[in-house]
Formats: structure tokens, C-alpha cells, sequence
């Protein structure tokens, strides 16, 4: 393989930029560094080119599961160039922000106000600051990954790591205020006694419960509706953050197949504007105007592009039923990965919501494994990972070719390990595992 002018872009990037990117989850070294080209020079569909020229079927993140539709969608990129001709900054307001938030209140009928941002972090830093105008309360009870802001890191602080079974292990509260202490209080998914003991010690005292509707596991029987049930008896701000798992399975949130009772609040990004920068807290009108009591704003909140391209992805996902095909490809991925790894003796463990999938190889070696499967799927001319995140541009034969890739890397891996030379093949370094400084 030639990456040549990948690896040297990487090598600027170290001495240029703090962790080399802006994005933990696009770090090379979080697949195999010296092997993960790291750099895009086109992106179109599913198929990405490298700064070298070299193309792949982009089976990996999508874009850390933001292209849900696929790279530079026609029908998404159609409306945001109209609009760029039209103007995207004005001293008035543009009036998508407007359609934009009727649709989503058309689609979360229990939603009757909306404010916009244009990230997931910050949007879910502005519900937290919406929850406490409310309530008059400080301390969240959190179940799931919400960002790297202060209010969820405080968790780290006087731990050793509350935020590890919270998809990233290791996460530094350095540079968060001290005083934070005891603000932000963990539960785990389907373990309802967590809540209940947070909110014996804590309740008077809490602003919100916030949680991801759906992550690695279905939500138990009685769950989701024990903790609305405790975030009405403490009188906290039901927050369901619709981060990752919106636009996945359906036209619009999770929580609307999971949730028999509707949140107070919930936050969208990601996948809302199919890779242009788009959030949406969107909730009852009694909790949202609370933002009118609080300072929340922002000149670039204001533009037109991110509304312009929420709107356009939100009427192609419901005109093609995407969330359907989206769960169809990840029902066949993780059945393959099974199969697979069955056929050729490997123990994995397969799991995530369909649409966002994963599976670990169950190994002391597992991150050289990790590795090396990058390594053999790159030269198939596959970006791929333990990860798989779905887009609608995915088709049937994508699949079907991905597989077959995968069945000739799991053989090889097969092999390797069991001649005990799999380092001495892998051309990049192993896996990295959370979040570490980058030398």
C-alpha cells in the first residue's frame, strides 16, 4: 500500500496539533497507526479517497455516524448549495431554523419548542443549562456518553475512572474545576437500583436525568419508564440524548419506539444534517423557556446551512424509510461477523444497536487482532474496523463484498494466532484503548 502522503500529513499534524485531530474517534492510532491513511482528499456514497489516490468502500464509522445518508449526498449538498448562493450569514435570521423546528415538532409530537447549536457537546451543554434554569438545581444523574464538556467530565473528578462504562475508558477531568465534585452522578443502562440510589442521597438536589434511549442493549422491561418515574418524583428534567441513536432506527428519535411516556427535553446532532453541522435541543414549552431566564447564545448558532441540511436529510430519511434499511444492514453485518468468526474458530463479542455496530475479539492479543484486520481489509480496499456505523447509500453487494473480505482477514488472523506471529505482520502499531496522551 501507498500512503505516503497520509503518513507524512499525520507527521505535521503531531507537531501542529494538540492530539494530532480534533475528533478522538478519527485518531489513527485508534485503528493502527502507521497503517490508517487518517486523511481524506474525496468522499462520495460510500467510497472515500486518500491523499495517495487510493479508494475504498467505506465500511468503518461513516463519519463517526454522521453521514447517515452517505458522502455527499445529492439531495442534502442540492439544498445547501442553493443556499450558499442565497446567502448563509445575514444580519436577519434565516427562516429554516423555523421549518426546521415545525418538523421536528411534528415528528416528536410531544415537543413544543426548539433551540439549535451545532454540535452534540454543546447541545447537550445547553439542555444541562436549560435543566438547571428550571429547576433551580445543580447535580446530574447520567446514563451513557454526552460529550467531553465540564458538567460530564466532573464525574472523573475524586475517581479513578466513573466514566469508564461509559463507552470511553480514561477520560482526564484535567482542567475541570475542582468544585464540580459530585455534580455529575453515573448510572449504568438497565440498572434501575443505580438511579434509585442517586436519587436516595441526591434527589432534592437534581436538575436532570439524562440518558442515551438505546446504546449497546434493548432497554429492559419497565427501565426507561422507572427512571421518567423517578425524574417526575424528584421533580428533575427527564433529558434523553438523541445523539448518536437518532435517525437510526426511524424518521426521528429512539425514544419514540422505547418510550411509552415522552422526556422533557431531547438532543439531536450527528446524523440531523448528514455531516454538516447541525443540534437541536427540542422539549416541553414549560422547561424550554427557561432558556429565556439564562444566557444561552451564540452568533454561528444562527447560520443557515446547518437548518438547510437538517431539513433536506430529515425529508429524504422519511421519503426512503432509511431507519429500515439501516437496521437490515446491520442485522446482516453482525450476523456475518458471527458467522464468521465461528467458521474460522475466533472468539468475538458482537453487540451495539444494528445501525451502530461493534464486536471485540476476545483475546489477549485483541488490539493486534484489531489491528492487523484494518491492515488486511485496507489492502481489500475496505476502511473498516471493529465498528461498523450504517449509511442508506450501503447496498446489498457493499455487503456482500465486505463479508467476503472479512471471511479472508478472519482466516488470516486465524492463522496468525495460531502461530504466534501476528505482531511480527501487523505494519502499523496495535489499537490504542481509550483516551491517552499522543507522543
Amino acid at each position: 500500500m501507498n500512503i505516503h502522503k497520509s503518513l507524512e500529513m499525520q507527521e505535521r499534524a503531531k507537531s501542529l496539533i494538540p492530539g494530532m485531530n480534533q475528533l478522538l474517534s478519527k485518531r489513527p492510532d485508534m485503528f493502527s497507526y502507521g497503517i490508517w491513511p487518517g486523511y481524506f482528499s474525496k468522499a462520495e456514497g460510500v467510497h472515500v479517497w486518500d491523499l495517495d489516490g487510493n479508494k475504498y468502500i467505506d465500511m468503518s464509522i461513516g463519519g463517526i455516524g454522521a453521514n447517515i445518508l452517505g458522502y455527499a449526498d445529492p439531495d442534502v449538498d442540492t439544498a445547501v448549495q442553493e443556499a450558499i448562493l442565497r446567502g448563509t450569514s445575514c444580519s436577519l435570521n434565516c427562516p429554516e431554523e423555523v421549518e426546521l423546528a415545525e418538523l421536528l415538532c411534528e415528528l416528536h409530537p410531544w415537543s413544543e419548542m426548539v433551540r439549535y447549536a451545532r454540535s452534540g457537546g454543546e447541545a447537550m451543554t445547553i439542555a444541562i443549562r436549560i435543566a438547571r434554569a428550571h429547576t433551580g438545581k445543580d447535580k446530574i444523574a447520567f446514563c451513557g456518553y454526552h460529550g467531553w464538556h465540564d458538567w460530564y467530565l466532573c464525574a472523573n473528578l475524586g475517581t479513578k475512572n466513573a466514566l469508564g462504562e461509559h463507552l470511553i475508558s480514561g477520560l482526564s477531568p484535567i482542567g475541570v474545576p475542582r468544585v464540580l465534585e459530585g455534580m455529575a452522578l453515573p448510572f449504568r443502562y438497565n440498572h434501575l437500583k443505580d438511579l434509585e440510589d442517586i436519587v436516595i442521597n441526591h434527589g432534592k438536589d437534581l436538575a436532570a436525568i439524562v440518558m442515551e434511549p438505546l446504546r449497546n442493549y434493548e432497554p429492559e422491561k419497565g427501565f426507561i419508564e422507572g427512571v421518567r418515574s423517578l425524574a417526575d418524583e424528584t421533580g428533575a428534567v427527564f433529558v434523553v440524548d438523541e445523539i448518536s441513536a437518532g435517525f437510526r432506527c426511524n424518521t426521528g428519535g429512539a425514544h419514540l419506539k422505547y418510550l411509552n411516556e415522552q422526556p422533557d427535553v431531547a438532543v439531536f446532532s450527528k446524523a440531523l444534517g448528514n455531516g454538516y453541522p447541525i443540534a437541536a435541543v427540542i422539549g416541553k414549552s414549560n422547561v424550554m423557556q427557561a432558556a429565556q431566564h439564562t444566557f444561552i447564545s451564540s452568533t454561528n448558532w444562527t447560520e443557515r446551512i446547518g437548518p438547510t441540511a437538517a431539513i433536506a436529510m430529515i425529508k429524504k430519511h422519511k421519503r426512503v424509510d432509511a431507519g429500515r434499511h439501516l437496521v437490515w444492514l446491520g442485522v446482516k453485518i453482525q450476523s456475518g461477523w458471527k458467522e464468521i468468526a465461528d467458521k474460522h474458530g475466533l472468539a468475538i463479542e458482537v453487540g451495539g444497536m444494528k445501525p451502530m455496530s461493534h464486536f471485540a475479539f476476545e483475546n489477549e492479543k485483541s488490539q493486534s487482532m484489531k489491528a492487523y484486520f484494518i491492515q488486511l481489509m485496507l489492502e481489500q480496499g475496505f476502511l473498516s474496523s471493529n465498528l461498523y456505523y450504517a449509511m442508506y447509500a450501503h447496498t446489498h453487494d457493499h455487503v456482500k463484498a465486505y463479508l467476503e473480505a472479512t471471511d479472508n482477514a478472519f482466516a488470516e488472523i486465524a492463522r496468525s494466532i495460531e502461530s504466534n506471529d501476528i505482531d511480527r505482520k501487523l505494519m502499523g502499531e496495535p489499537s490504542s484503548v481509550g483516551f491517552k496522551r499522543l507522543a
